[in-house]
């Protein structure tokens, strides 16, 4: 079913895949669904509880996937429910879209050595990037070769970003496990690749302590002048699950306006955004 708000098209005719953790409409992964879906991907979806059942199950319907598996990602029998599902259903799949992440609140404001406990950090690495590797290759195991998986980062991984503390480790790790990851599914050129997202508005974001400067900042030293707009993000996503990213693998590619770029902002956009006269 075509998604009026995205590009439509054929480029993802035929192919069917999984998205791991759509939490809302606000979602990047909801938003990715819908690009997919636009393009012609039949899709399944993992939800977490009743609660986001709820959440997920309309979003689901409204682009005609009936397919949703209740998945906890530190659960190996849900894990091998999820996949056995999908080839129960589909026999083979051909891509997936890992939008995994979790650190505890607590962990996620102030100092990273004095609030980083050892289960803390022990959790994050856990759900936010080993999953993406036991995912993946539960995946390969039923994925067609020529297939893709995309998993989604954020620029604390390289860089300091005040608050995001244990996740920029987490994100660190996921960036690395993508590409030992690709070099091991490269001979089936099954290609697995990040997507480093600029700040956008989600059920994630609002965990990060000092989250309004991070939106403004970001805004006034990004290349465009303007937060990450989802559908960038989705757009990115379509070219590499499609045979339009084609020979690109193990790669981190950033969508964030050009922010990961700029070395100094200009100074009047600054001072504009952050209300400094």
């Amino acid at each position: 079913m075509a998604d009026q708000h995205f590009p439509t098209g054929t480029l993802m005719a035929g192919k069917r895949g999984l998205v791991m953790g759509v939490a809302n409409k606000n979602s990047i992964a909801w938003a990715i669904a819908r690009q997919l879906s636009s393009q012609g991907a039949e899709l399944a979806f993992t939800y977490q509880g009743e609660a986001l059942l709820r959440r997920v199950k309309p979003l689901a319907e409204s682009i005609g996937s009936s397919i949703l598996c209740e998945c906890d990602v530190t659960n190996d029998e849900t894990m091998d429910s999820t996949f056995s599902k999908l080839e129960t259903e589909w026999g083979k799949i051909d891509f997936l879209v890992h939008a995994i992440a979790f650190a505890g609140k607590d962990q996620l404001a102030g100092s990273f050595i004095e609030n980083t406990t050892r289960e803390g950090f022990k959790s994050a690495l856990d759900i936010s990037a080993y999953s993406f590797v036991d995912a993946g290759r539960r995946a390969a195991e039923i994925m067609n070769d020529g297939g893709s998986m995309i998993t989604l980062t954020y620029l604390g991984s390289e860089r300091v970003i005040p608050n995001y503390n244990v996740m920029g480790v987490a994100k660190a790790a996921l960036e690395a496990s993508t590409r030992y990851m690709a070099a091991d599914l490269g001979p089936r050129q099954i290609r697995v690749n990040a997507i480093s997202a600029g700040p956008i508005k989600t059920l994630a974001a609002a965990g990060i302590g000092s989250g309004r400067h991070m939106f403004r900042f970001n805004k006034a030293a990004s290349s465009l002048q303007d937060n990450t707009d989802p559908m960038g993000v989705a757009g990115a996503a379509l070219y590499l699950l499609s045979d339009l990213g084609l020979s690109c693998t193990g790669e981190t590619h950033h969508v964030d306006g050009g922010f990961h770029s700029v070395g100094m902002p200009q100074e009047l956009a600054l001072k504009e955004s952050l209300g400094i006269s």
